[in-house]
């Protein structure tokens, strides 16, 4: 018998707001169970659970997220998630189109932004 990966969970100073965060960033809501306040807060679409823990975040994450745009550019999808309160770490972008942008949600977690499908694409057909 195996064992399956119920939810990533990811500790943080405010559950609920962080999730705010995942949630407009993944077009996925919050757990309707969720209150500002609550010391978990879950996006079940994407199997994420955020949990308030006391200690801050200190040395950088050991897992992240690569996610990929679905109906924008990857620069569309960077601009977006920077209005929602992303911070700009890294521009790995090259000048060939190809590379990434690694950002930091409002609780200074990484993750990258890779090309949307349909820049891969035309950079394969070019």
């Amino acid at each position: 018998m195996t064992s399956a990966i119920r939810h990533v969970t990811i500790d943080c100073s405010d559950a609920y707001a962080l999730a705010g965060f995942w949630s407009e960033a993944l077009g996925l809501p919050r757990h309707e169970d969720d209150k500002p306040g609550d010391e978990e807060a879950l996006i079940a679409g994407a199997g994420l659970l955020f949990v308030t823990v006391p200690e801050a975040k200190t040395v950088k994450n050991r897992v992240h997220f690569d996610l990929q745009p679905q109906d924008r550019t990857r620069e569309e999808e960077v601009e977006r998630l920077l209005a929602l309160g992303a911070t700009l770490v890294s521009d790995m972008r090259r000048s060939d189109g190809t590379g990434w942008v690694v950002l930091a949600d409002p609780e200074g977690n990484e993750f990258c932004v890779e090309r949307a499908e349909s820049e891969r694409a035309a950079t394969a057909a070019g």
